[in-house]
């Protein structure tokens, strides 16, 4: 008797979170606008891969190291004409939002010399953003990120919860809006 009641209650507890889980998605679907509406919410977030990358300043990093709050992963490179025109977008958002609820990382994928790196931030004056490095395009390849720039929205959990291919407005009422309505719900949500 006691393995039927574990059964309904994990049965109905999975049921109740996957309904709030699609009315929440609902909500933030509904703030997208304009660039925004190529941000596709996944049905299902998955895990994202363990795989270590490198940091500009040296070092190496895991999605881990920021688990416990809302990512927005970055993949892109210095000789993308649209990953540098959406990078002062996206470091007004981190300059904005980023914190202990929220962080936009820059992941650059392929042959992206630390000089090149440096002297673009320079240009556009970047402020707020790190910068890690995906030399060998592993995660990039882990992740099916097939051409750049790509942007990753990663749950506390390390779970990819929505995915951009292309450019987009970050800065935007819309990219703002959503970011606020994702670190305004509790952490045990």
């Amino acid at each position: 008797m006691k393995k039927i009641w574990f059964v309904a209650l994990y049965t109905a507890l999975a049921l109740f979170a996957n309904t709030a889980m699609a009315a929440d998605r609902a909500d933030l679907e509904a703030l997208r606008e304009d660039t925004m509406k190529k941000l596709v919410f996944v049905s299902a977030p998955e895990a994202v891969p363990a795989t270590e990358f490198g940091a500009l300043e040296g070092g190496t990093h895991s999605f881990e190291d920021f688990k416990g709050r809302w990512v927005l992963a970055n993949f892109w490179a210095t000789w993308c004409a649209p990953c540098r025109k959406e990078m002062p977008q996206l470091d007004a958002l981190q300059g904005e939002f980023g914190g202990d609820d929220f962080e936009v990382i820059t992941i650059a994928t392929g042959r992206n010399p630390p000089a090149a790196i440096n002297r673009f931030f320079a240009e556009v004056s970047i402020e707020h953003l790190p910068v890690y490095l995906d030399p060998k395009q592993q995660l990039a390849r882990e992740m099916g990120v097939l051409a750049l720039p790509v942007t990753v929205l990663i749950d506390p959990e390390g779970r990819e919860v929505a995915r951009l291919r292309g450019d987009a407005d970050w800065y935007s009422d819309s990219a703002r809006a959503i970011v606020a309505a994702l670190i305004a719900k509790p952490a045990t949500e």
